[in-house]
Parts: structure tokens; sequence; C-alpha cells
């Protein structure tokens, strides 16, 4: 494991980026924010990222919906979400690792949906972006796509997501290659698009949880589904990505960055970064 990053996904951080909007007076700020991040990710490049993120009904409707799944394909065609598919390079997968994780994280007990096709929405390419804004032909790690249900009710509670990560750490240890990892979780922060909160952003809430997700991750999975809803908002449950992510570090990380801000679009948008030291 060399390093997890915590990051939103808001898929406008993406079209600014296509757009050649960054350096405007409404994104400059969020975007100044990402470059000591930038700087020191660039520095470490992974073998492979493990980007845990959830599909936003563009490859996978709600006829079907898993709580877990995760991709085990050559390559994966980025989503056409109704404006075209957005000018980035096709992600590259990691087979013989996915199929690894597969086996292992089945046997500890996590019952995955495997995808051997799977197109990739924003919420996997703006966290790719948000590492690395210039990719060229190719980004610069092949990636596994880990999707979590956060859309449909039940969702997988914080817990749960946790000890996911849990798992996942152990998976990654116990492959035998030499694969540098890197485990992305995406996501939030506190943002309601519809109904009666439409809007909602929780600043408190957030700044807890940027910190806390270093020092007190259990204290995030004790959180339910309910309190998630209730103090970041409907779509804020997605933070519970990121318990995925900081469950496969150790406890022995170093944080190298953070970042918020408000508003990215009408979401709060934060951005976490750790260095496993090792456990």
């Amino acid at each position: 494991m060399s390093w997890g990053l915590a990051t939103s996904h808001v898929p406008s951080i993406g079209a600014a980026m296509d757009q050649g909007k960054t350096g405007d007076e409404y994104w400059k700020p969020l975007f100044d924010g990402y470059a000591p991040a930038r700087e020191w990710m660039a520095e470490h490049t992974p073998d492979v990222a493990i980007v845990v993120y959830n599909d936003h009904a563009n490859a996978v409707d709600l006829d079907l919906v898993p709580t877990f799944g995760i991709g085990t394909a050559e390559s994966y065609q980025v989503a056409d979400e109704g404006w075209g598919r957005r000018p980035v390079p096709v992600v590259r997968g990691a087979p013989e690792l996915s199929e690894h994780l597969v086996c292992e994280l089945v046997d500890e007990g996590f019952d995955l949906a495997t995808f051997h096709r799977l197109d990739v929405d924003h919420g996997l390419t703006v966290p790719l972006s948000v590492y690395c804004p210039e990719p060229g032909e190719a980004w610069p790690c092949r990636v596994i796509p880990l999707l979590v249900n956060v859309i449909q009710y039940p969702q997988p509670t914080a817990a749960r997501c946790y000890a996911l990560g849990q798992a996942l750490g152990r998976a990654i240890r116990s492959f035998p290659g030499a694969e540098k990892v890197a485990v992305f979780g995406t996501g939030g922060m506190s943002h309601q698009l519809a109904g009666a909160r439409a809007g909602l952003i929780n600043s408190e809430f957030d700044r807890m949880y940027l910190q806390a997700i270093e020092t007190e991750p259990a204290k995030l999975a004790a959180l339910s589904r309910e309190d998630y809803i209730r103090l970041a908002g409907t779509e804020g449950i997605e933070l519970i990505m990121w318990l995925v992510m900081r469950g496969a570090l150790s406890d022995n990380i170093r944080r190298v960055h953070e970042t918020y801000h408000v508003p990215a679009s009408n979401t709060a948008a934060g951005l976490a970064l750790f260095e496993e030291l090792g456990a």
C-alpha cells in the first residue's frame, strides 16, 4: 500500500477542467487547494489505483443495484452521461489484482458483484482528474473500480464499508506481486440535490469528518445511515466510501495535505491525502 486519497467527485469539477475554467474566479480557489496534493502524488505514482466510487445510474441502473461491486476488465470505457463522453483516456484495468481481490474479499464474507465490462462515469473519472489533471494519451496508472451502492436504500452501513476497507487492505498486502497500490475513497462532502433541504451544506460536520477520517475512523463508522443523511444531506451519505479507503490503510499514516472548499457547484468539496508509513 502506498497512499490513500479521499476526494469529492463533483461532476462540475471535471467539467471545469475539460472546459479550461480552472483559472476562473469561481474555480481558482478549489484548484489552488488541490495543487500541493497533486505535486506530491505526481512524485508518488502508483502502479494501480483502486477507486471506490458509486455509479450514478449510467452503467448500473436501478433494475439491479449490487451493494458492492468490483471491475475485473482489461479496460473501462468512459461513460456518456448525456452530453458525450468526457475527453479523458480510456481507463486501463488490472485484472490479475482484481481477480485476487475478488477471491480474498469473497472468502472474507463480502459477496461482490463482478463487472467484466463496465463504463465508468464521473464518480471515477473526476477523482482521476483530481489526481492527474493532464494525463495525455493514458492515465499514469492502471485502475480497479470498486463500486458501492449509496443511491438506493438500504445502502451498506458505514461500519460495513470500514470493514470492507480493512479486508481490502489485507487482500492488497497478500497479493504476490510488487505493485504499488493507492486507494481512492470518493464522494461527498455534505450536499443535498433535491427535496426541502436542497442546497444543504454542513461545514461543521465536513471539517469534523476531515479530521476524524485520519484519527477516529471508528467514530465515523459508528454513524448510522440516518446520521449521515441528517448531518450531511441525502447525497452526503457518499462519505461512507471514504471509510473504505481509510480501512485499507494502517494506523501508521501521515496526512500529506487537505483542502476544503464551498461550494463546488452546490456541494462542499473536500480532499485529504494520506501516506502509508507501514503497519
